[in-house]
């Protein structure tokens, strides 16, 4: 990596011990001292109302700041019947108006999914990349991140014991801090 890039990390799941959560913050450890992870909080945003985009919410506006801000954006998310939890997608939703003005524009994106299920929230992960192509992110296609049967690879303290899922996640930072050089704006 030639510099400094920081990435807003949005965690699909709201449960304050969920298996997203724990993986975000295992990835923020793990990244090379060059590729800064953030958290970017979305549990308090209103719900996406069109009728109040010419005067959005300060939570709204915080959002598309950081986002704004953001070298790129890293998506870690379980899946909900298929496809992303409503908090992910009202937080996309906002920061992506008013049209032609979204915050999302241009910048570099991967996505991880976690379940304890067998297939890692594949429907999410396809889904989500589906719609920020929408929003002219460039996705990242390879490698991509299923970690399914989470629940087994964190100890009590939440940290991510699993080594092979410890690799596989190295492997993808070093695959998406390349991603953002390669894209970056």
């Amino acid at each position: 990596m030639t510099q400094s890039r920081s990435v807003a990390v949005l965690v699909g799941s709201l449960r304050k011990d969920s298996l997203n959560r724990k993986m975000a913050l295992a990835l923020a450890e793990m990244a090379a001292p060059d590729l800064k992870l953030d958290l970017v909080e979305i549990g308090d945003l209103p719900l996406f109302d069109p009728d109040v985009e010419a005067s959005p919410p300060a939570e709204w506006v915080r959002l598309k700041e950081t986002i704004l801000a953001a070298d790129a954006v890293l998506f870690v998310t379980p899946e909900y019947n298929r496809s992303v939890p409503g908090a992910l997608k009202n937080a996309i939703d906002a920061a992506s108006r008013p049209y032609g003005k979204s915050a999302w524009d241009g910048k570099p994106g991967a996505v991880v999914t976690v379940s304890p299920g067998a297939i890692g929230g594949f429907g999410a992960n396809h889904h989500l990349r589906q719609m920020m192509v929408f929003l002219n992110v460039p996705m990242m296609a390879q490698p991509e991140a299923y970690v399914g049967g989470a629940a087994q690879k964190f100890d009590a303290e939440g940290k991510l014991t699993d080594e092979s899922t410890r690799a596989s996640m190295k492997k993808f930072l070093d695959a998406f801090a390349a991603w953002i050089e390669k894209n970056a704006k």
